[in-house]
């Protein structure tokens, strides 16, 4: 079970987009993620006419490690980070640390 899933609201800890918000696009297999217009870089594309791709100078979000993510807890109004508690029928669930509240309702 992963900490920080697709389509959590989340905000940077760290870097140069530090204290902005977005939503998680994407978990790579490697465990970084991918957030929305975050740390955006701009790479150079090679035109390919036969997969219909034009050249230039593509922006595009480049990962981040989950460390320098946080949750966002709507209810305190800030990134928390979160844990894992087994409620009493034995479901797994994420939780906030500082809070205690259940993050999966």
């Amino acid at each position: 079970m992963q900490k920080i899933r697709k389509g959590d609201e989340v905000v940077v800890r760290v870097g140069k987009d530090k204290g902005k918000r977005g939503q998680v696009l994407r978990v790579l297999a490697d465990g970084r993620v991918l957030v929305e217009n975050i740390n955006r870089v701009k790479r150079h594309v090679r035109p390919n006419p036969a997969k219909n791709v034009t050249g230039g100078i593509v922006e595009q979000e480049a990962p981040l490690a989950p460390a320098n993510v946080a949750l966002f807890n709507k209810t305190a109004g800030r990134g928390e980070r979160v844990g894992f508690r087994t409620l009493d029928d034995g479901r797994k669930v994420r939780v906030f640390k500082r809070s205690g509240e259940v993050v999966d309702a």
